[in-house]
């Protein structure tokens, strides 16, 4: 039984010895690649806001008033739903929201945004948003870039005194949230 054993042992680990290697078939690089910005009150804290967010690119294309029509609710981004992660109760542009994670969605029209944090997350884009699940809902106004933004990009400015500013940018469109923590 022991020889048995051992020969049967043997054949399986030259049979994969003998099998050809399977090549990885992994995917190119997305054409809207996925990001993430941390907000900390420094390099050594633990982060107040994580969001994580794909960007599209530009590619020639106009952008607001045409690829993300005004007055349509748009997810802030490609692919998936952007979302934020608040580790601590905050105030974002001027509205009370409690720590957890929520999906970030905009209403661009060419003077303002309506930006929206909603509850429903792990969702692909816009097309099954449902309002009755926002969480805070506000205003915002549009500012100019002095530069064209290729990809669309997030960051947050350095905090002082417990606020910060959320900085979207893309094309030559930005807008600017005020988040206090």
């Amino acid at each position: 039984m022991k020889n048995l054993t051992r020969i049967a042992f043997f054949v399986i680990l030259f049979a994969c010895f003998l099998m050809p290697a399977q090549a990885q078939n992994f995917p190119k690089l997305d054409n809207s690649p996925a990001d993430i910005a941390y907000l900390r009150e420094n390099r050594n804290t633990p982060p107040v806001a994580k969001i994580i967010y794909s960007r599209p690119q530009k590619k020639g294309r106009e952008i607001f008033g045409k690829l993300e029509a005004y007055g349509k609710v748009w997810r802030v981004g490609a692919n998936e739903a952007t979302e934020i992660r608040f580790y601590k109760d905050v105030t974002i542009g001027g509205k009370a929201v409690k720590a957890g994670t929520y999906s970030v969605y905009a209403i661009p029209f060419e003077d303002k945004w309506t930006m929206i944090l909603n509850t429903d997350i792990d969702v692909w884009g816009a097309y099954n948003y449902k309002q009755e699940k926002d969480v805070a809902r506000f205003d915002v106004p549009v500012g100019k870039l002095e530069k064209e933004q290729e990809s669309l990009a997030i960051i947050f400015t350095e905090p002082a005194n417990g606020e910060s500013k959320m900085i979207i940018g893309w094309d030559m469109t930005k807008v600017e949230i005020p988040i206090k923590f």
